[in-house]
């Protein structure tokens, strides 16, 4: 067995998919909205018996690795590294020249996370690190747990670290642990004397660090001593590198999506220290944004877990900028957001190291965030006053237009109204108004075009062909009859028909005309099909087909399955027929040209028989 194999056979593909997408249970399968474009009702169908997915309006389909390639965008050789822990396999070295850019960044950030962690709890240099941490309330579980570290206080010992595992200045400061000298041509490292808090992708690998001054650095500026580190900031982070992109990343969701899952809701906080404290506490569904507005892309990493989400900023003004923009998205988004308001304005880790209890009461007393926002812009205002009026309005208005469920939207309109006094379709003309601002000519063509890019379309016949060999697989034991019924040509020059054919040999060679066998049939294929790209379409009609199936079909019992056989193969042959009629039209009107007596009797004759035919479905 294939690297490759072995992964595939360890994994179930439902759970990885889960970690992306939120699935619902129909059936044998599941059904989800497609990831990969926009729609309403779901044709995303994910099968756990034969651990393959199709979404039936893009026509996007495969494998574990297809799926994982398809939405991460990464190549085969990434997809295997991406889903070899979570098999618990141990993947063969690849040559380094043939490894890629990214893999390269993940394997030095692998390697500095483990140098700094043991730096941290080895190195007498640390020792005010580990006090500090200490004081914090961090226990020595939770500094493991989190993987944090410390930077010695060296220009290039990093750097040198590195280079004797193999790896060339190039590699690691695209991988952002170097800065390139001005004018020169050689480097240093980043990160010099500093706490080091490891960022990880949703998926555990580690891009990016948070790294905090040491507190010797910091206790030497308080005293007004040199220490231009502190003075480059209390905290630095990575920057953006080809594995880091700190609006698709969220801090600590690697660890909290199980407990996300559990709990049906995400906490989201600003700091990293808030996420761990909380994590230490027993409170495990939350995550950090870094002390910035959550980006749309944020936010789809969430919904994949869950549609509840709350907040909990500092009161400061640059937190509630930061919430308001993070709500703007989520509302966007059609999110459910509450809001978390901790006594005496504290933020999550303070609260945490005073009373775990505090916190823990602040979540459940959560207020939906219109309440929320009703209740700071009214708080102390005078509704005397026409100015006060118009100020709360369009503050209010600005949170109401981002709400996407139309009946949400329509009550807090209404308790406006009511609040200010006025009417509602004044509120309405103006929420109106600022769509049609908003939503401007180009971004309508964008998403057009997005859309019509994303969505492949099907004629009627092969729809009504893929429904019938879709019911055929699933219950085989009506094939006879189907083959009976239809020829080939009935089911149109599309991929179904040669596909039909295949099965018709297939069946007649088969011991067992009862049951399909779906491995059986794909091992079939292998041996009975040399045109490679052939085999690749038949065996990816195949995993449609019976996804198809039980996507449409799944509570047809055999005798429902036959009635709707026969419907089909009805509609599939009047189609069939008429197109025959038509061409018979164009040669009589041709032989008539011709004055062809006889060619247009003999045409006419065979017209009015299958006109007769068309009849008889009827």
């Amino acid at each position: 067995m294939s690297q490759a194999e072995d992964i595939k056979s360890k994994l179930d593909l439902v759970e990885i998919i889960r970690e992306y997408v939120q699935l619902k249970a129909v059936g044998v399968n599941f059904q989800a909205r497609c990831p990969f474009h926009r729609e309403k009702t779901p044709s995303f169908v994910v099968s756990p018996e034969r651990q393959i997915w199709k979404c039936f309006g893009c026509g996007k389909g495969g494998d574990v690795f297809s799926f994982v390639m398809e939405i991460e965008g990464l190549s085969f050789i990434e997809s295997l590294r991406q889903l070899a822990p979570k098999a618990g396999i141990q993947l063969a070295r690849y040559n380094p020249q043939e490894t890629s850019k990214r893999n390269r960044s993940l394997d030095i950030m692998d390697m500095t996370v483990n140098y700094f962690h043991k730096l941290l709890a080895e190195s007498p240099q640390a020792q005010s690190a580990r006090e500090y941490l200490n004081q914090r309330g961090l226990t020595d579980e939770t500094i493991r747990e989190f993987k944090i570290g410390y930077s010695l206080d060296s220009w290039n010992d990093l750097n040198l670290k590195l280079k004797q595992k193999g790896f060339n200045d190039q590699e690691i400061f695209l991988a952002g642990m170097a800065v390139k000298k001005e004018n020169a041509n050689s480097y240093y490292d980043r990160f010099r004397g500093r706490i080091m808090f490891v960022i990880n992708d949703y998926n555990g690998n580690p891009v990016a660090f948070s790294a905090r001054v040491s507190p010797q650095k910091e206790q030497a500026e308080v005293q007004g001593l040199p220490a231009q580190e502190f003075r480059a900031g209390k905290y630095i982070n990575s920057p953006q590198t080809p594995i880091y992109d700190k609006s698709k990343i969220l801090f600590g969701l690697d660890k909290a999506k199980q407990f996300i899952r559990e709990e049906d809701t995400t906490i989201v906080v600003e700091g990293q220290m808030d996420v761990i404290s909380s994590y230490q506490a027993g409170v495990k569904n939350v995550v950090a944004s870094s002390g910035t507005a959550l980006s749309p892309e944020q936010i789809k990493l969430i919904k994949r877990y869950t549609d509840n989400i709350l907040f909990s900023f500092d009161m400061d003004e640059a937190g509630q900028i930061a919430a308001e923009r993070g709500i703007e998205q989520a509302l966007a988004q059609d999110m459910n957001i509450k809001i978390i308001q901790i006594p005496g304005g504290k933020d999550p880790d303070d609260c945490i190291r005073n009373s775990i209890e505090d916190w823990k009461q602040a979540i459940k007393n959560a207020s939906s965030v219109m309440d929320y926002y009703f209740d700071k812009t009214f708080t102390n205002l005078d509704l005397n006053e026409i100015a006060n009026k118009k100020q709360a309005a369009a503050k209010l208005l600005k949170v109401i237009i981002n709400i996407k469920n139309i009946v949400e939207q329509d009550t807090w309109i209404m308790k406006l109204a009511d609040r200010l006094e006025i009417g509602e379709q004044v509120l309405r003309e103006a929420i109106s108004k600022a769509k049609n601002k908003k939503q401007t000519p180009a971004q309508n063509k964008s998403t057009a075009d997005f859309t019509q890019s994303q969505v492949k379309t099907k004629t009627h016949e092969e729809m009504l062909a893929e429904s019938l060999l879709a019911l055929t697989i699933k219950h085989w034991v009506n094939f006879g009859h189907i083959i009976d019924q239809v020829e080939p040509d009935v089911l149109g020059k599309n991929i179904c028909h040669n596909f039909y054919k295949k099965l018709i040999i297939y069946y007649n060679n088969s011991n067992n005309q009862t049951d399909f066998n779906y491995q059986y049939f794909k091992e079939w294929l292998k041996n009975n099909i040399e045109d490679e790209q052939e085999l690749i379409n038949f065996s990816d009609l195949v995993d449609t087909l019976t996804l198809l199936a039980e996507k449409d079909f799944y509570n047809l019992d055999l005798n429902q399955a036959r009635v709707e056989i026969n419907k089909i193969i009805i509609q599939l042959k009047r189609k069939y027929l008429i197109k025959k009629m038509v061409e018979i039209e164009h040669q009589i009107n041709q032989a008539e040209r011709q004055k062809d007596l006889d060619k247009v009797n003999a045409l006419l004759e065979e017209f009015k028989f299958i006109a007769e035919e068309v009849k008889n479905l009827d």
